[in-house]
């Protein structure tokens, strides 16, 4: 699991294992190790790793590409969070996790935000009248 998403999150960042040997203060040839699974690194090595390669230490030491539709270990910050299927209504149920993470709970409201190209998006409503009020108050271009 370690190995597996250490060696695919360097490569997803374009890195040699030289270069993130570098930025860790370690060999390559301990990348190299670790890669392998021949060894692993120590809990303050594996932080720093994590944090070079943008990812949590929990995902980078126990992301199963499994439990993401086969896909390997996101970025931080980004989530795939399974499939949901559209209801005869048109109502889908947001996934527990993207729930929890995002703090949606019943009685919420939500705007869905929609690119033809690109898809449709969820939001908490308050932060998009908040953001939307903001742009309202900045200083229009006449010119």
């Amino acid at each position: 699991m370690f190995s597996e998403n250490l060696v695919q999150m360097r490569k997803f960042l374009s890195m040699t294992q030289e270069e993130l040997a570098e930025k860790v203060g370690v060999t390559r040839q301990s990348i190299a190790k670790w890669e392998a699974g021949d060894s692993l690194p120590d809990l303050e090595k594996s932080k720093l790793l994590a944090e070079v390669l943008g990812v949590s230490l929990d995902e980078l030491a126990n992301h199963e590409p499994e439990d993401n539709l086969g896909l390997g270990l996101a970025p931080k910050g980004k989530y795939l969070f399974g499939m949901v299927t559209v209801g005869d209504k048109g109502q889908i149920v947001i996934p527990a996790k993207a729930r929890k993470i995002f703090n949606i709970s019943p009685g919420d409201s939500l705007v869905v935000l929609g690119d033809e190209d690109q898809g449709i998006a969820l939001m908490k409503s308050d932060y998009f009248l908040n953001m939307a009020n903001m742009v309202s108050k900045l200083p229009r271009d006449n010119g």
